[in-house]
């Protein structure tokens, strides 16, 4: 296993690979934000932008801050799992700012998107496990597992890294 200052391998389509998992896996429970905030469309942003550079789209700060604006959105949602649901779409757009670094931190933007979307619909865990692509399998196997900690998310997390690796 690689120590945590190491850099690893990690090439433009392995990461616009995971970014478009992570938007896929955050685009499942968007309605659960959008039903209770109609008129905030700060989730979708994110998970549109996530999906742009998952197409082939510039990495910009404007992609940065859409995770950003998502994640303010979690904060002021009206319920825990619409929170979860903008959390979910924050890190899919995070999840293009992944850093070529054997830290267990990087596992978080791998699996950060599907483990709130599986906080918001326990069913994402599973659907994320059978639909993750190679990209996702080949880099998080270049990586420490999930770190400890982290609540509930981080048990979700820690499970589908678990399952993943497998």
């Amino acid at each position: 296993m690689p120590t945590e200052s190491e850099r690893i391998e990690l090439s433009e389509h392995e990461l616009r690979q995971i970014t478009g998992y992570a938007a896929d896996c955050a685009r499942r429970v968007l309605v659960v934000y959008e039903q209770q905030h109609a008129d905030d469309p700060r989730p979708r942003a994110a998970i549109d932008a996530a999906y742009a550079f998952a197409g082939g789209g510039p990495r910009t700060n404007a992609l940065r801050q859409s995770a950003w604006a998502a994640f303010k959105a979690a904060g002021q949602a009206a319920s825990p799992a619409a929170g979860d649901a903008a959390r979910a779409a924050s890190h899919a757009a995070g999840a293009a700012f992944l850093h070529p670094l054997a830290n267990a931190h990087q596992v978080k933007h791998i699996l950060g998107a599907a483990a709130h979307a599986a906080r918001v619909d326990p069913g994402t865990l599973e659907w994320a496990r059978h639909h993750a692509p190679e990209a996702v399998v080949a880099v998080l196997g270049r990586l420490p597992v999930a770190p400890p900690g982290g609540g509930r998310v981080g048990e979700l997390m820690r499970e589908l890294d678990t399952a993943l690796r497998g």
